[in-house]
């Protein structure tokens, strides 16, 4: 794994076959990251919008793996990036009694070439920003 990967984990109060719905549906997408289009569809193009604004488009790629409740991969650019992408993978595992979420953000570096740094600082604080309302979002108790 490349030092330029962001790699963060959280843990959900919820079972992975919920967490999974907030990853793929566009209305749960829509809670804790940006709506989007569309579901998420393997093999199909995906693109998530600002909601802050004139809901254009702010981010998207391809969607190129899903295993359903396992992991999700796909490719992700955004405006700074100009249309070069990068990967994103997600992986859900079982973990007392909740679920462990990570993600895997690579090809930064190779995308944003000199301003590596500076999208790296970016989009690490982004997804601290959405990792605290995905945790709200997906917040459903598991039956004990």
């Amino acid at each position: 794994m490349s030092t330029t990967t962001i790699t963060k984990t959280i843990f959900l109060e919820a079972p992975r076959a919920v967490v999974w719905t907030f990853l793929t549906e566009k209305e749960k997408l829509a809670r804790w990251f940006h709506p989007a289009e569309h579901d998420l569809r393997e093999g199909a193009d995906y693109t998530l919008l600002d909601h802050h604004g004139d809901m254009s488009r702010i981010c998207w790629g391809k969607v190129l793996e899903m295993r359903p409740y396992d992991s999700l991969v796909y490719t992700f650019t955004v405006k700074p990036l100009k249309g070069a992408m990068t990967t994103v993978r997600w992986t859900l595992e079982d973990a007392a009694g909740g679920t462990r979420l990570t993600l895997s953000h690579e090809g930064i570096e190779q995308a944003a070439g000199e301003a590596a740094f500076m999208m790296l600082s970016a989009l690490d604080a982004g997804w601290d920003v959405h990792f605290g309302k995905f945790r709200e979002a997906a917040k459903i108790p598991v039956a004990a």
